[in-house]
């Protein structure tokens, strides 16, 4: 594990926490291969039934460390970020997640594959993709039309506007709206642990069946162009511009 990611065991659940909290839990690298080993090594250890995934100090992920990404940007799907997801999505046991503050990026794309999720009534959710000059990733441009409409996923996806808790439920990122949504999760997960471990596995692969064939092959797909557009002089000019701390301009871009 790295120090950014605390792993710590109540009865039979596993807690994953991001711990970096000065940078509102932006991910690194090694961030990013810590929870995708934990997540790995989770699904075949008999003693861990669910795994609940929250943040440290009132956020729960600012998404991508865009100065660690830049440094040795994602060129296969062998990199960090794209193993995490891989080990999200085939993660056989109940995931639930815990919101607090920001979830921007991959902080919400992440929720589509949680089983279970909570926020608080303060938590803001953000899919920035094409401002970076980047399409989206984790399967959300299939999943997230098929969640909220194809009017309301173009607003979230093309616009990438911040959208609060409210909305988050309304399109089923998350179950519900809770002040201490830390404690609701662990609630749950602990409710999960207890119950036949092999029907909660086979029942959420049931759930997860008929469309989890296209999710990996969206994933793919995304991935292609995520890797690709992240040489563009698009993205380069809206990464340029955050490091610069200014506004980007795409007025040359046709």
């Amino acid at each position: 594990m790295t120090d950014h990611v605390r792993s710590t065991r109540d009865g039979r659940v596993l807690h994953l926490t991001l711990a970096r909290p000065e940078k509102k839990n932006a991910l690194t690298r090694a961030m990013y291969a810590a929870l995708a080993d934990t997540l790995t090594e989770a699904s075949g250890d008999a003693q861990v039934r669910a795994v609940v995934l929250s943040g440290e100090g009132g956020s729960f992920t600012a998404g991508n460390d865009l100065f660690d990404f830049m440094m040795e940007p994602p060129t296969d799907e062998t990199s960090p970020v794209f193993q995490f997801l891989h080990a999200a999505v085939a993660f056989p046991k109940p995931l639930i997640a815990a919101v607090d503050g920001v979830a921007i990026g991959i902080g919400t794309t992440i929720l589509l594959h949680c089983d279970l999720a909570y926020a608080t009534p303060e938590a803001r959710f953000k899919m920035p993709f094409t401002d970076l000059g980047l399409v989206p990733e984790a399967a959300s441009s299939l999943l997230i039309p098929r969640m909220a409409g194809g009017a309301k996923a173009a607003e979230l996806l093309l616009l990438g506007e911040t959208f609060g808790a409210e909305t988050a439920r309304e399109v089923g990122l998350i179950n519900g709206v809770e002040a201490e949504p830390l404690a609701v999760a662990m609630e749950k997960a602990h409710a999960l642990a207890a119950k036949p471990p092999e029907a909660v596995r086979q029942s959420k692969a049931l759930l997860r069946a008929p469309l989890r064939e296209r999710v990996d092959a969206v994933m793919r797909e995304e991935a292609e162009l995520f890797i690709a557009r992240l040489q563009s002089e698009e993205a380069q000019e809206a990464f340029t511009a955050f490091m610069e701390k200014r506004a980007p301009d795409f007025s040359r871009f046709e």
